[in-house]
C-alpha cells in the first residue's frame, strides 16, 4: 500500500492482547490519515469551485452539481469519523479485510481496498458467517473504538470442528452487541452498523421493488433496520433513487429528532424525514383534537364526504340569479341553465377546478345569447342581425365583466384544499350536505372554527387536492407574472449598474475598453443565473411538491396510519416500492391499522411480503415478562419477542395514596436520575396528567424536559405514550397505568408500548 503499511496475517496467536490492539491501532490510524486526506481534497476542490465563480450563489448557479458533490463529500467524511472501522474478516482467501462505514481505497497503488463499505456484497459475511456456516471466514474480529483510538478487540473463531449444535441460533458479535445494548442512552439513536444480526441483515438487503412489511415486537430493532435499509438501498441503487429520492415517515417530530443522526453517520444525508403532519406542502399541522375526531377523519368514508363537499360547492340556485351589468342591463340565469352547465362540466370527469372552464363556457354562452337576442333583434321580426363574430365578441366582453366573474365564482368557485376544508368545518349546513352517511354525533365532531390544522387533516387536504386539481394554465400564468416581475427587477439592477459606470476608458496598453457587467449580461441572462442559483436538492424539491413521486418510501410505526393516511402515502409512491415497519400489537391510534392485509391489499392486492423480527435486543427478559402479560390480554395468539439478555433488576410496582402520587413520583425520579450516570430517564404519564405531573417534576428537577417536543438530551424526559413511541431510555417510570388504559379504547396497546421503552430498569407508580 502507498503509505508503506502492510496488512498483517491472522496467524498472530502468540501476540498479547495489547500487542494485537497496537497492531490494529496502527492500521486504523492509517485509515484515519487517508480519511483526512480525502476530506482535505474535497474541501480544497469545493473552495476552488466557489472561488472560480466569485461566491457561493454564483457557484451554485454555474457549477451546481459539482459544488454539491464536493460539499456532500466533506459532510460524509466528517459524519463517518466516529467508528470509521469496526470490523475485520480473516478469510480462507487471504485477507484480512477491514469493514467500516464507507469504502476507502489506496489510490497510490493499484486501487487496493483499504476499508470495505459495510453495504458492499463482500462485507455481508461479517454479519452472516457462523460456526455452522462460516462462508469462508476463519475469524471475525470486532474492533471497539473511542474517537480514533482502538480500545478493545473481540474475536470469534469460526471453525466447524468447534461448532455447537445451536450455532445457527447464536448472536453475531455477542460481546460487541451486549456492550452496545448496555451502554447508556444519549437522547439520540445510535446506528447498529457494527452489530447487525443475521435476521436484520436479511431484511436490510432485501430487493428494492415491491412492498416489504417488517413486523417486530418491542426492541427488535425495527427502526434501526429501516434506517440501515435506507442507507443500503441508496448505496446499491444510487442512480435510480438519487433522482427520485427516499421518504421516511415517522410518528412524531420527537421521533424524527431521535433518529436524525443515524443516516448521516452512515454517510447518507439525502433522505427526506417527515411526519404525517408535514406531508402537505405549506402546511404544518400542529393543532390538537380529540382522538375520536382524528379517528373519524382517518376513516375511508371521508373520501365520500370530501367528494360530496366538492359537489356541494357546484351550486345550482333555487331561483333565477340576476346579474346586473354597469350599463343597467340585467341578465338572468335560471336554475335549469345552471343545472345543464353543471352536468355538462361533471360529465367531463375532470377535477373540480379544471372542469370550471367547461362550466364557464356554458354559462357565458347562455348569457351571450340573452345579450345577442336583445341587441340584435330584427324590428321587423326577421332573423337576428348579429353574426357569429359579433356573438363571439359579446362572449369575450362578458368574460371580462367583474359581475359575471363574481357570479361564476359563486356558482362554481375555484377552490384550494385549505379553503374547501376550512369552509366545510366551519358550517354545519355544509357538513350536513356533505356527510349524510355520518351520524349526528359524528357530524358534530367535524364542526370547528378556523385556526390551524391537525395531523388528521393532512390526508384530507391531500385528498381534496386530488378532487380539486390545479388549473395548469392558471399556474403557468402565475409563474409568468412572477417571471415578469423578476425580469423588471433584473433590468432595474442593470440600469443602476449602467448609471454607476464611468465613461469608456481607454486601456493604456492596447487602447481597448474596460468591459462592465452590462456588457456581459442582459436582463434575461441575469434572471437565468438567479433562477439557477435557486436550484434545490432532490429532497428539497420533493418536500415542496405535493405530486412528487418518490423512488422508495419507508414508514416507521406504520401501524398508526389511518386508511386516509395510507391513501396519501400510496400517491407519493406510484411504483409501490416501500418498506413498512411496525407492530400491530402496539397500535394506539383509533383509526390505526388492525392488520397489514387490511392496510395494503386495497393497493397491492396480495403482492406484498412479510418479514418478522423475533428477537428483542432492547428489552431485558425481566421487563418483557411483565409486558407479555399485557400482550396476552391484547391478543392471546400473539407471542412476545425473545429477549437476548437479562438486566438482573426486576421491575418494581408501588401503589401509593392518590394524594401522594406526585410526591412519590418526584422521589422515585430523583433516585433513578441519581443512579443513571450518563443515561436517560423516561417518565411516561397519562395524557390527562402531563401538566400536573410534569410541573411537579420540573419544580424538583429543573433538568427535566416536558412537552410536545421535549429536548431528548435532557437526563429526565416526561412523555405521553404517543410521544414515547419508537424511543428508548435506560430507565422508565410508568405512572398511573390504569388511567393510561382507560384513556383510549386501545389503552392496553398503549400500556404495552409504555412497558417496553426501558433498556435496563422499569418502575411503576400507581395511585390507590
Amino acid at each position: 500500500m502507498g503509505d508503506g503499511l502492510s496488512r498483517h496475517s491472522a496467524d498472530s496467536a502468540e501476540l498479547q492482547p495489547d500487542d494485537e490492539i497496537g497492531r490494529e491501532q496502527e492500521y486504523v490510524s492509517m485509515l484515519y490519515r487517508r480519511l483526512d486526506e480525502l476530506r482535505e481534497q474535497a474541501s480544497r476542490r469545493l473552495s476552488d469551485e466557489l472561488r472560480a465563480t466569485g461566491g457561493t450563489r454564483q457557484a451554485l448557479s454555474q457549477r451546481d452539481s459539482t459544488v454539491r458533490m464536493y460539499a456532500d463529500q466533506v459532510e460524509q467524511f466528517s459524519a463517518v469519523e466516529s467508528g470509521l472501522c469496526f470490523g475485520r474478516l480473516d478469510t480462507d482467501d487471504g485477507g484480512p479485510h477491514y469493514i467500516g462505514r464507507i469504502g476507502i481505497f489506496d489510490t497510490d497503488g493499484d486501487y487496493e481496498p483499504l476499508l470495505m463499505d459495510w453495504r458492499a456484497p463482500a462485507a455481508r459475511a461479517f454479519y452472516l458467517a457462523t460456526a455452522a456456516n462460516p462462508q469462508g471466514v476463519r475469524r471475525r474480529r470486532h474492533l471497539r473504538t473511542r474517537e480514533r483510538k482502538v480500545t478493545a478487540l473481540n474475536d470469534e473463531v469460526l471453525d466447524l470442528a468447534t461448532a455447537s449444535p445451536t450455532a445457527h441460533e447464536e448472536l453475531t458479535g455477542e460481546a460487541s452487541l451486549l456492550a452496545a445494548l448496555n451502554a447508556g442512552r444519549t437522547g439520540r439513536m445510535r446506528d447498529i452498523v457494527e452489530t447487525i444480526q443475521a435476521e436484520q441483515d436479511r431484511i436490510i438487503r432485501a430487493d428494492l421493488p415491491g412492498v416489504l412489511v417488517v413486523q417486530g415486537g418491542p426492541g427488535t430493532g425495527k427502526t434501526a433496520v429501516a434506517l440501515h435499509r435506507a442507507a443500503y438501498l441508496l448505496y446499491t441503487h444510487r442512480e435510480q433513487l438519487s433522482t427520485r429520492g427516499v421518504l421516511l415517515v415517522g410518528p412524531n417530530a420527537t421521533f424524527l429528532r431521535y433518529i436524525s443522526q443515524v443516516l448521516p453517520a452512515l454517510a447518507e444525508t439525502g433522505v427526506l424525514l417527515r411526519t404525517q403532519s408535514d406531508l402537505f406542502p405549506g402546511v404544518s399541522a400542529r393543532r390538537a383534537e380529540p382522538a375520536t375526531t382524528a379517528a373519524l377523519k382517518g376513516r375511508a368514508v371521508m373520501v365520500e364526504v370530501l367528494a360530496a363537499a366538492v359537489r356541494d360547492r357546484q351550486w345550482v340556485p333555487d331561483e333565477p340569479l340576476e346579474i346586473e351589468l354597469p350599463q343597467q342591463e340585467v341578465l338572468r340565469l335560471d336554475p335549469e341553465t345552471v343545472l345543464a352547465a353543471r352536468d355538462q362540466a361533471r360529465r367531463s370527469e375532470r377535477p373540480h377546478n379544471l372542469a370550471r372552464a367547461l362550466f364557464d363556457v356554458e354559462i357565458v354562452h347562455a348569457l351571450a345569447a340573452q345579450v345577442a337576442e336583445r341587441i340584435g333583434a330584427d324590428p321587423l321580426g326577421g332573423e337576428n342581425l348579429l353574426d357569429e363574430a359579433d356573438v363571439a365578441e359579446i362572449r369575450r366582453e362578458l368574460r371580462e365583466e367583474p359581475e359575471v366573474r363574481a357570479a361564476l365564482d359563486q356558482l362554481w368557485p375555484v377552490l384550494t384544499p385549505q379553503r374547501l376544508l376550512a369552509d366545510l368545518y366551519a358550517s354545519t349546513d355544509r357538513i350536513a350536505a356533505a356527510a349524510p352517511m355520518l351520524s349526528d354525533a359524528e357530524r358534530a365532531m367535524l364542526h370547528r372554527e378556523p385556526g390551524g390544522w391537525t395531523p388528521a387533516d393532512v390526508p384530507l387536504l391531500d385528498e381534496a387536492a386530488e378532487l380539486l386539481g390545479e388549473d395548469e394554465r392558471a399556474a403557468a400564468a402565475r409563474r409568468e407574472r412572477i417571471r415578469t416581475l423578476q425580469r423588471e427587477y433584473a433590468e432595474g439592477v442593470l440600469e443602476i449598474a449602467r448609471g454607476s459606470r464611468s465613461i469608456d476608458v481607454e486601456d493604456e496598453a492596447d487602447g481597448g475598453e474596460i468591459l462592465g457587467v452590462t456588457d456581459l449580461l442582459d436582463a434575461d441572462r441575469l434572471l437565468e443565473r438567479q433562477e439557477e442559483a435557486d436550484r434545490l436538492t432532490t429532497a428539497q424539491r420533493a418536500a415542496a411538491d405535493r405530486r412528487w413521486a418518490f423512488g422508495h418510501v419507508i414508514v416507521d410505526e406504520a401501524q398508526e396510519l389511518s386508511p386516509m393516511a395510507w391513501r396519501l402515502l400510496m400517491r407519493r409512491c406510484p411504483s409501490r416500492s416501500m418498506t413498512i415497519v411496525g407492530d400491530v400489537a402496539q397500535t394506539g391510534a383509533l383509526a390505526g391499522t388492525p392488520s397489514w392485509a387490511d392496510a395494503l391489499e386495497p393497493y397491492v392486492a396480495q403482492r406484498w411480503r412479510l418479514e418478522e423480527l423475533t428477537v428483542s435486543y432492547r428489552t431485558p427478559a425481566e421487563i418483557m415478562a411483565v409486558a407479555a402479560e399485557v400482550l396476552a390480554e391484547i391478543d392471546p395468539t400473539l407471542r412476545p419477542p425473545r429477549s437476548v439478555r437479562s438486566s438482573g433488576v426486576p421491575p418494581w410496582d408501588h401503589a401509593v395514596p392518590a394524594e401522594r402520587l406526585a410526591a412519590e413520583l418526584v422521589a422515585a425520579a430523583t433516585r433513578e436520575a441519581a443512579g443513571l450516570d450518563d443515561g436517560r430517564l423516561g417518565v411516561i404519564v397519562p395524557a390527562g396528567r402531563v401538566d400536573e405531573l410534569g410541573g411537579a417534576l420540573t419544580a424538583a428537577l429543573p433538568e427535566a424536559a416536558v412537552g410536545e417536543d421535549p429536548e431528548l438530551e435532557s437526563r429526565v424526559v416526561v412523555l405521553t405514550v404517543g410521544q414515547a413511541k419508537g424511543l428508548e431510555f435506560d430507565s422508565v417510570l410508568l405512572v398511573d397505568p390504569d388511567r393510561i388504559v382507560a384513556e383510549s379504547p386501545r389503552g392496553r396497546s398503549d400500556l404495552y408500548v409504555a412497558l417496553t421503552r426501558a433498556t435496563q430498569r422499569l418502575g411503576i407508580v400507581r395511585p390507590t
